[in-house]
């Protein structure tokens, strides 16, 4: 046990000093991420320009910014920008063979690697989103929630950050099976960016395509972390999301085991 942690700790490090040897260019990478958010505003304020100031959905136009805003804080924690394709990557050209041979375990590594880019990302983007934040507090018009929704805020953005890893590293594994993945990644990241929330709040939708919706974990990512911070759900479905999110996360873990596990079994390492 005490050797695996050793390991694990290891990996996380290498993983942290990797993301920080080009620490400007990760710098200024992180820091044009933001602006979006200036574009956004602007946006929504035409729309609610347009329309006469009226709410849209039951949302005005600060309550429309701040969801964005946090949304943007949710895709940050579930995002995994380059995961499923270098894992088909590293499949098709026959690096993973590295991990057949070493007592290292693929996913685990990723997972660690991702955590590294992670926290590396947070050290360097901790002072633009406070800034950000402070400067936006107008939009915030019911202030900050109480502790109790806070905690489960913080929650739902650690188990979308690990939703978010083992379903990306479910379609990299399809690599063992189809030597690209790319088609496949595109429609995700697709069905990503609207059925996630991330474009629009989906109690937006008509309720038949909210039934939709809700037959996916998409929306665990960016819109049901908004909806728990912004009070937009009763604490009894703010409860019940969290049991369906972690179903999803253990189906998608218990899964990317399974095809990690069959995929090595008819492995030949094309490519190595």
């Amino acid at each position: 046990m005490y050797v695996r942690v050793v390991t694990w700790w290891t990996i996380l490090r290498i993983g942290l000093e990797e993301r920080l040897v080009y620490r400007a260019d990760f710098a200024l990478g992180t820091l044009m991420r933001f602006l979006p958010i200036i574009t956004q505003i602007f946006l929504w304020a035409a729309v609610f320009e347009t329309i006469g100031g009226r709410d849209v959905a039951g949302y005005s136009y600060e309550n429309m910014v701040a969801y964005y805003l946090l949304t943007m804080m949710s895709r940050a924690f579930s995002s995994m920008p380059g995961l499923a394709s270098g894992v088909a990557t590293q499949i098709r050209n026959g690096e993973i063979k590295k991990f057949l041979i070493q007592p290292v375990d693929l996913i685990g590594f990723m997972l660690l690697n991702r955590l590294a880019h992670k926290l590396t990302y947070y050290m360097v983007a901790m002072l633009p989103f406070v800034a950000v934040f402070y400067l936006c507090r107008g939009f915030f018009v019911d202030g900050w929630p109480p502790a109790e929704t806070l905690l489960i805020y913080v929650t739902t953005l650690l188990l979308g950050f690990l939703l978010g890893f083992f379903l990306e590293m479910c379609i990299g594994l399809i690599g063992f099976w189809f030597l690209e993945v790319t088609s496949l990644l595109f429609v995700y990241m697709l069905l990503n960016f609207f059925l996630s929330g991330h474009m629009f709040p989906l109690d937006m939708l008509p309720d038949w395509a909210a039934m939709i919706v809700d037959l996916f974990p998409l929306k665990y990512l960016a819109y049901f972390p908004a909806a728990v911070f912004l009070g937009q759900l009763e604490h009894a479905e703010v409860i019940r999301g969290l049991w369906i999110e972690i179903g999803w996360l253990i189906t998608f873990m218990v899964l990317s085991r399974l095809m990690y596990w069959y995929g090595v079994k008819q492995y030949s390492a094309y490519g190595g």
